[in-house]
């Protein structure tokens, strides 16, 4: 079960020079689904305290500029102050991008923070349901 999906359309800007998406859009498109999760979750929360730790990503077709896409968002582990996501970016065809990653809650001096409490909730309700 995906914790969050969100929709969109391939923008002009987010393609290369040989008409297909760019590589690093699949990352924006999932970093916005991730945030969009959170604010969901705490309207109030800073975004800022959740840098990346690792990331991955696997690319199966291309989709162009015009093409709708969705990006489905899943917990795969919760730990006391990181969370390890996976997600899927699904085009007009089927799956385009499998990708995953990990982010550290951390606290004003950058140190690894125990995640908020209701963050964990959702997120302890969702874990390895994809």
């Amino acid at each position: 079960m995906s914790v969050h999906s969100a929709s969109g359309v391939v923008a002009w800007s987010d393609t290369d020079a040989s008409g297909r998406f760019h590589y690093s859009a699949a990352y924006r498109w999932a970093e916005n689904t991730e945030h969009a999760f959170y604010r969901s979750v705490m309207p109030d929360i800073d975004i800022g305290r959740f840098p990346r730790r690792a990331t991955a990503a696997a690319y199966e077709q291309p989709l162009r500029a015009g093409d709708s896409y969705t990006v489905r968002l899943d917990v795969e582990h919760v730990g006391n102050s990181s969370i390890a996501y996976t997600w899927t970016v699904v085009g007009p065809l089927g799956v385009c991008v499998h990708g995953e990653h990990t982010v550290v809650h951390v606290d004003a001096e950058g140190r690894p923070a125990p995640l908020p409490p209701a963050l964990r909730e959702r997120l302890a309700a969702n874990a390895g349901r994809a």
